[in-house]
């Protein structure tokens, strides 16, 4: 089940092997597994969507930082 959650501060995803990407601040969709988390986002339009999994790891680290506010 997919959570509501904010980023507040720098959060990027890597797509392969390319360069680090930030997600922009402001509401995200967080669905976890134990390996991985799968963030989701749109603008407020809706036009603009992203989504992407991260290794557990670093969604621990961006928690742990700030950087992501889960919703309570």
């Amino acid at each position: 089940m997919a959570q509501k959650a904010e980023i507040t501060g720098k959060v990027e995803y890597r797509e392969g092997d390319g360069p680090l990407i930030p997600i922009r601040k402001g509401p995200v969709e967080v669905t976890t597994t134990a390996q991985d988390a799968t963030l989701s986002w749109h603008d407020e339009g809706g036009e603009v969507r992203g989504s992407t999994a991260m290794p557990i790891a670093d969604f621990k680290r961006y928690l742990a930082e700030g950087a992501i506010r889960l919703a309570d």
